[in-house]
């Protein structure tokens, strides 16, 4: 990796994106205090992430790795206990089971790790995470191979920890999901390729558009906006799609001119690209 530098704040949710080998996982290997970077340093809180400091820090800190790692021959609540014990919680057992009643595990604590299905043992990888309430969560894939309910589950355990004002950084290939939740990306390839809110990304690629949806076929109204200065409009069906320099000064304009000629507008909105169209745009440029 090259030269990151980014700077995250409480109650924020930040998407790692890149290939396979771009350097996601390392990254949250080194915020986790795991290894050292070869240069520059990570803050926490204002204290750097030494080696000398990092047992310390690193109470601060819940990361999820890929593949649970649970130990299949303990039970759940053994699998919770030991990590308790090791953050050495006042009330490790208290602290349990207030992890399983929180992550709807209570019924299965004396389940051995081995005979739950792959959701549950993220479930109770995520509430190891959690265990020792951290200010800074790390999550590598969170919803890799989980059924549609269970990564329903885990966004919305994302969202309440942003709304309790933790840090949360993803590593993902999910880019639907973390068009849902993330309010920043970085989209990185051994560096940043790009570092910004997904609206700011895709107005920087693709330029701003307004969309334009008509009860009438759209592309008799092109032209009267063409006559207006409009210069990339594109009509498909009952929909209007126009460049913009300046939204909130062109869509008055816009409005204006099409109920002038007779349309009839249902609705109009910002377009933006999808984070996957983004995301592909970095993609081809080279590093």
């Amino acid at each position: 990796m090259d030269d990151l530098s980014f700077a995250l704040e409480a109650g924020e949710i930040f998407a790692l994106l890149g290939p396979n080998g771009a350097g996601k996982t390392t990254t949250l290997r080194m915020l986790a205090g795991l290894i050292e970077p070869t240069s520059g340093f990570i803050r926490v809180g204002g204290q750097v992430l030494s080696r000398h400091a990092a047992p310390r820090l690193r109470g601060r800190i819940g990361l999820l790795t890929e593949t649970p790692g649970l130990w299949e021959r303990l039970t759940v609540r053994q699998n919770l206990l030991v990590y308790a014990r090791l953050y050495r919680l006042s009330d490790a057992a208290a602290a349990v089971d207030e992890a399983l009643e929180a992550f709807g595990l209570r019924d299965r604590g004396r389940d051995a790790a081995v005979e739950l299905s792959k959701g549950l043992k993220q479930r109770v990888a995520l509430a190891r995470t959690l265990l020792h309430r951290p200010d800074i969560v790390l999550l590598d894939e969170p919803t890799a191979g989980l059924d549609p309910e269970s990564a329903r589950d885990v966004r919305e355990l994302v969202r309440r920890l942003r709304s309790e004002r933790r840090t949360i950084v993803i590593s993902s290939h999910n880019l639907d999901e973390v068009e849902r939740i993330a309010d920043r990306v970085g989209v990185m390839r051994a560096r940043f390729l790009a570092l910004d809110t997904p609206a700011a990304l895709h107005a920087r690629l693709f330029g701003a558009r307004v969309r334009v949806s008509l009860r009438q076929p759209a592309a008799a109204f092109a032209d009267v906006l063409a006559r207006a200065g409009f210069a990339d409009i594109q009509a498909q069906d009952r929909m209007l799609s126009i460049a913009v320099d300046d939204e909130e000064g062109a869509t008055p304009t816009i409005v204006r001119r099409l109920v002038e000629s007779g349309a009839e507008i249902v609705s109009v909105i910002r377009e933006q690209a999808r984070l996957e169209d983004v995301y592909l745009r970095l993609m081809e440029r080279r590093p």
